[in-house]
């Protein structure tokens, strides 16, 4: 019986497609909040308003594109041009919010403003317009059984950007040059991302021929229908059976809401960390590098622990850590009035739980879909989170402002719990055998 392994060195090169889009989602979600409310002086709901708006994009721009990737045929593949076009023209919108964050601090405008606001539209249309396709590239050229441990480095190579950004910020904007600074400039940081993003890009073209791995994937596949949840319904189209869309939909339900709670921390963090224990950017900065280091460490042996334990338990495990995290978090934050030890370990236990419920989740969702599908479903996959992302930045910037800025990690925990709640509805997409045992593996597949 023939055995299936996981080419590592490739999954580490299409990965590098998901680490420039998280080092620029981590530096979104970091700075714009700090230039909407100390540059342009908004308020926290204003500001949650213009940070949802990126989902509210994502909405409708991650099924598109994803579904029209899906259905694209070029001699890059169906997902290269779409990489390389957002990538450029993101690359070029990001580098003018610095220019005019500068230009209206030196001289405040409403056309500048204006000008701001346009380009960050923009600059979140180029980011919808790829990133689907890049998460898709990993499903195209990787067998079912292996997704999980394919996942695991995709998303290493996601936190690698994320903690590349945040050592970045913690070495220029330390708290002894941002203290009492009227004005800081962000430019090059801006620019450093940018070229982190173009040199991913450039390896990734040079190494990966998407359209012969993509192919040989599909051969494999159409070996093995056994693999595919889809079901012809006698008029030569493959649908989903009725209990597979129930699993489908309380994993999209249980997505959603732990997005809300991880996502109301992350798009808040450096401002509740300034609020509450009167710490800066480079404070807020060096713990969510703690976060981000734990995850690094977690992804390979999360994806070694779901191909034994299964996804689902690995996802229920991770839930009730991040729980217990958020609930830590909001004790030590409260309680101290300086980022501690402790702080630190409970920071990489948030990266660890984020880890085990991130490596899972996405596999799950393309499990229940034919490889031809795989677009539109990360498109699902990319809808839920967003939803999601729409709703807790406005949301939780509001309770904040209203209540208290502490409410926000209770706010997180509940979440995530009813995150739990959900998850105990699926059924369906979790692959429980251990990939290394091949076609075999199919035999404890959870139905």
């Amino acid at each position: 019986m023939e055995k299936l392994k996981l080419n590592n060195k490739r999954t580490f090169l299409v990965g590098l497609a998901f680490l420039s889009i998280c080092a620029f989602w981590q530096m979104y979600d970091n700075v714009v909040p700090l230039i909407l409310r100390e540059t342009f002086d908004l308020d926290e709901s204003l500001t949650g308003v213009i940070m949802a708006a990126d989902n509210v994009l994502a909405l409708f721009l991650l099924p598109l594109f994803g579904g029209i990737s899906d259905r694209t045929e070029t001699r890059l593949g169906r997902r290269t041009p779409f990489i390389i076009v957002g990538t450029v023209l993101a690359v070029v919108l990001m580098n003018a919010l610095p220019v005019l964050d500068n230009s209206y601090s030196a001289a405040a405008s409403q056309w500048k403003f204006i000008s701001f606001v346009i380009t960050l539209g923009l600059l979140l249309v180029a980011m919808g317009v790829y990133r689907s396709p890049a998460v898709a590239l990993m499903p195209d050229v990787t067998p079912k059984p292996l997704r999980s441990r394919a996942n695991a480095i995709i998303n290493l190579m996601g936190a690698v950007g994320g903690i590349i950004y945040l050592g970045i910020t913690a070495v220029l904007y330390p708290a002894a040059k941002t203290d009492g600074v009227a004005h800081v400039d962000y430019q090059p940081l801006f620019i450093i991302v940018s070229l982190i993003m173009l040199a991913a890009l450039g390896i990734l073209l040079a190494t990966i021929r998407e359209p012969k791995l993509s192919r040989e994937n599909q051969e494999l596949e159409k070996k093995h229908p056994e693999w595919n949840l889809a079901k012809d319904d006698g008029s030569g189209h493959e649908t989903l059976p009725a209990p597979v869309k129930r699993s489908l939909m309380f994993l999209l339900a249980s997505i959603a809401l732990w997005f809300i709670g991880y996502n109301g921390v992350t798009t808040w963090f450096s401002t509740y960390i300034s609020e509450v224990m009167g710490k800066g950017i480079g404070g807020s900065a060096t713990c969510l590098m703690v976060a981000t280091g734990g995850a690094i460490v977690s992804y390979i042996p999360i994806g070694i622990v779901a191909s034994k334990i299964g996804r689902k338990k690995t996802i229920m495990g991770g839930i009730i850590l991040l729980t217990v995290c958020f609930l830590a978090g909001f004790f030590l934050t409260t309680h101290y009035k300086s980022i501690n030890l402790i702080m630190f370990i409970t920071f990489a236990l948030v990266g660890l739980a984020w880890a085990a419920i991130n490596v899972n989740s996405l596999p799950m969702v393309v499990e229940m879909c034919r490889g031809s599908d795989v677009g539109k479903f990360t498109g699902y996959y990319y809808t839920a989170s967003m939803l999601a992302q729409v709703v807790t930045p406005v949301l939780a910037g509001t309770l904040m402002k209203h209540i208290s800025y502490r409410v926000l990690f209770p706010y997180a925990a509940l979440f995530a719990a009813l995150s739990f709640v959900t998850m105990l509805f699926v059924r369906h997409g979790d692959v429980k055998a251990e990939a290394k045992r091949g076609i075999d593996a199919f035999e404890d597949m959870d139905d």
